[in-house]
């Protein structure tokens, strides 16, 4: 309750980690921070909705993200990176970081919201078991880089990719209208994103988290098992 509906919270990542420690904050990580902790805890696979990458209109604007999962072992599962972002961009980053992007019964990249990019991936597997070939590879080959395993999201729940683009270039367009920056773009573009889909994106987002939780833990067995 504290941290969904509290005040004074902060959004941690992998920097904010001391000053968080030091100075008593609370607060949610990034996909970045989780990674770090979970890393330091030997756990070996989480889920997210998306991850962060690089945002519309500057090659400055890049996500810590995409940095930590160059230098950390951990299979993430999630349903690509948040729709308000450059996703070919990301991927071409990804690409050169060396970080394997693995389809889960799919050569696309899904959208976050959609399960429809147009971005082809090569790397696809079926199975919770083949991700666990992959990423035990990696491990035993000495690679200290993530597997980002990305996930389509549940057809129930999804929005059509028309649909979500609008909404977002809208968001773009407003954000850049409100002069939002740093931190904020994020939280900002997103919760724009739910105005102008009328909340149905934040029913798909639900949706999606719980669909990656569930692929997440099912890797998670299969990994103890081999």
């Amino acid at each position: 309750d504290r941290l969904a509906a509290g005040e004074n919270l902060y959004k941690i990542g992998v920097r904010d980690i001391p000053l968080a420690i030091a100075n008593g904050w609370s607060g949610g990580t990034t996909v970045a921070g989780t990674i770090f902790c979970a890393h330091k805890f030997k756990i070996r696979t989480f889920a997210t909705g998306g991850i962060g990458g690089v945002h519309h209109g500057s090659g400055f604007d890049i996500s810590a993200d995409l940095i930590q999962l160059s230098k950390t072992p951990m299979i993430v599962v999630c349903s690509g990176a948040k729709a308000i972002l450059d996703l070919r961009a990301t991927i071409e980053y990804l690409e050169t970081y060396s970080i394997p992007v693995i389809g889960y019964q799919t050569n696309e990249l899904p959208a976050f919201y959609s399960s429809s990019s147009g971005i082809h991936i090569d790397t696809r597997a079926d199975t919770a078991e083949k991700i666990v070939d992959i990423a035990r590879a990696y491990r035993e080959l000495g690679l200290q880089n993530s597997i980002l395993v990305v996930n389509p999201p549940p057809k129930e729940t999804e929005i059509p990719s028309e649909i979500i683009n609008k909404a977002v270039e809208q968001a773009l367009s407003e954000a850049e209208r409100d002069h939002i920056t740093g931190k904020d773009v994020t939280p900002y573009l997103l919760q724009k994103v739910v105005e102008n889909t009328s909340g149905n994106s934040m029913q798909a987002n639900l949706g999606l988290l719980r669909n990656n939780a569930r692929l997440a833990g099912t890797i998670a067995i299969a990994d103890s098992r081999q």
